[in-house]
């Protein structure tokens, strides 16, 4: 009869008896173990730390070894020790742990949840804009240009251009964009007219950054390409990231003294819009993909990507979608926006 019972009740939609008595098995099980609230105290620590150092990541001090910088670099992936804490908790049968591990996670979906929906408005309209740090041993620059060139972009950046392999990235691409400038170790080309090509100054002694007006259909907009210094963790000196973070202040002050009202910032910037030390940029610019994107659009490195530390920002216009291209031959994603000048 119990059989019979149970097989009419799921057949009908209902709930299993014998999967609600198991429940109630393990329930008992756990509030009849004296050691309940004793065991994972190790564990409920580790998930308070977690969610201290996600609250307060801004207060950690960058004197030693840009300490700082380096936890907001990887801030998203520390939601990475909710689901482990939970099942190590499960393990233990912990309820001080299984309690614990709601602090970090509450804090990870209020910094990063937004990051999961899909803020892209849609549709094909709007100026597409992409950016490539095609690597200085890249070893098919030809193919990678002509990736770039299918993808539709109005406007391409590139990064890492090394001076003897500049002419393949010129002919690659000169069938579907028109104007382009290099200026030392960056790139842009344009379907649309371009004015006052500049390099600019960002305190290397040697040009990775550029300046230039992008006459679109829909009026002129600042492009800026740049390519910061890039970044190391070493243990005896820890991040290395002193002159990346002036030629950033650099770079922030020449986007602010920038007469055009619509600014576009293209390229590697070797840090992630969490990074204190990039705020003279950030902090009077719109990430796409924070605005418009899908997910958190790691590009680097190629293989596994692990942070966005390539860039399209904004100022003055409005993103409407923003993501990661398919991969090249380099160790980075190119990413592309589509964004609204009017």
């Amino acid at each position: 009869m119990t059989q019979e019972y149970t097989a009419q009740s799921v057949a009908d939609g209902g709930e299993d008896p014998r999967t609600g008595s198991r429940v109630r098995v393990l329930l008992d099980r756990w509030r009849s173990d004296p050691g309940i609230w004793r065991r994972g105290i190790v564990l409920a620590v580790l998930a308070v730390v977690v969610a201290l150092l996600m609250i307060f990541h801004a207060q950690i001090p960058n004197k030693i070894g840009n300490l700082g910088s380096l936890i907001e670099t990887f801030l998203p992936w520390f939601g990475v020790f909710v689901p482990l804490i939970l099942v190590l908790a499960l393990v233990r049968r912990s309820a001080t742990a299984l309690i614990a591990v709601l602090l970090p996670a509450v804090v990870w979906v209020n910094l990063f949840g937004g990051l999961l929906t899909d803020k892209s408005g849609g549709g094909d309209g709007g100026l597409m804009v992409a950016t490539h740090n095609v690597n200085a041993d890249n070893p098919d620059p030809a193919g990678t240009a002509r990736k770039l060139a299918e993808s539709g972009a109005d406007v391409v950046a590139l990064e890492e251009l090394k001076a003897g392999v500049v002419p393949t990235y010129v002919e690659a691409l000169a069938g579907t964009y028109k104007y382009h400038s290099v200026q030392g170790t960056v790139g842009l080309w344009s379907k649309y007219p371009m004015t006052g090509t500049e390099p600019v100054d960002i305190r290397l002694g040697w040009v990775r950054a550029m300046r230039s007006t992008v006459n679109t259909p829909e009026g002129r907009v600042a492009v800026y390409v740049a390519h910061l210094p890039s970044v190391r963790v070493k243990l005896h000196a820890g991040f290395t990231a002193n002159q990346r973070d002036k030629s950033a202040d650099a770079l922030g002050e020449a986007i602010a003294d920038e007469s055009l009202s619509r600014v576009i910032l293209l390229g590697d910037l070797n840090g992630t819009m969490n990074d204190r030390s990039l705020n003279a940029v950030t902090s009077q610019m719109r990430s796409t993909q924070g605005a418009a994107g899908h997910g958190y659009g790691f590009s680097w490195p190629t293989s596994f990507p692990l942070a966005r530390i390539d860039q399209i920002m904004v100022k003055g216009v409005e993103p409407t979608s923003s993501w990661t291209l398919p991969a090249t031959d380099s160790d980075h994603l190119p990413i592309a926006a589509r964004v609204q000048l009017g």
